[in-house]
């Protein structure tokens, strides 16, 4: 069984996270991180109120055990470590704070540490980062990623597929994700199909 770190930072959009999650849970282990920030955006944008007792919650909501959570400032969790075997990270939404954490190797909490440790081992890493316009600041620190390996991807909709509502939107977003992690879906219909 694959196993994945995803991490859910205090931006816009964490049902991609989520989304994300569900796709994940299908095959694979996942090993979930949320910044303390991203509880409170979870709850405003999706009605989902994880804080206390996440880790029971999570498993029901998502109504497996093959989910982890893992608390942000927990350094001594299993993720912070590179003998920690994965298949790969996602961050998604991804805050400028967390992509300049990750850019400047800065690991000042699980997040950016369990990024640091995807990078050095050579591990898949995608960051999805939530803003929008970008400064030039935003765009050197991903220029920087994608230099050493790092897939950028933006949760940028396309609109070929026809999508009618926000989840035929959020399924796209994520599923290029997972192209990018290359994990085979059946998210959206693809172009010339």
């Amino acid at each position: 069984m694959k196993r994945y770190i995803l991490a859910i930072t205090a931006a816009s959009g964490p049902i991609l996270g989520i989304r994300l999650a569900e796709e994940l849970l299908r095959s694979s282990e996942v090993h979930l991180i949320i910044s303390s920030g991203a509880f409170r955006i979870i709850r405003d944008e999706t009605g989902f109120d994880w804080s206390g007792d996440t880790e029971v919650k999570l498993r029901k909501h998502f109504a497996t055990n093959r989910l982890f959570f893992r608390d942000n400032h927990d350094m001594s969790a299993p993720p912070a470590s590179g003998s920690f075997k994965t298949d790969g990270m996602i961050i998604a939404p991804c805050s400028m704070k967390t992509l300049s954490g990750v850019a400047c190797g800065y690991a000042n909490n699980l997040i950016e540490r369990a990024a640091d440790v995807t990078i050095k081992e050579g591990r898949p890493l995608i960051l999805s980062p939530r803003e929008t316009p970008f400064s030039s600041i935003h765009l050197e620190n991903m220029l920087k990623l994608s230099r050493i390996g790092v897939r950028i991807v933006p949760p940028i909709p396309a609109f070929y597929h026809k999508p009618s509502t926000i989840s035929d939107l959020t399924d796209f977003m994520v599923g290029k994700i997972l192209d990018s992690m290359g994990i085979d879906h059946n998210l959206f219909r693809r172009w010339g199909s």
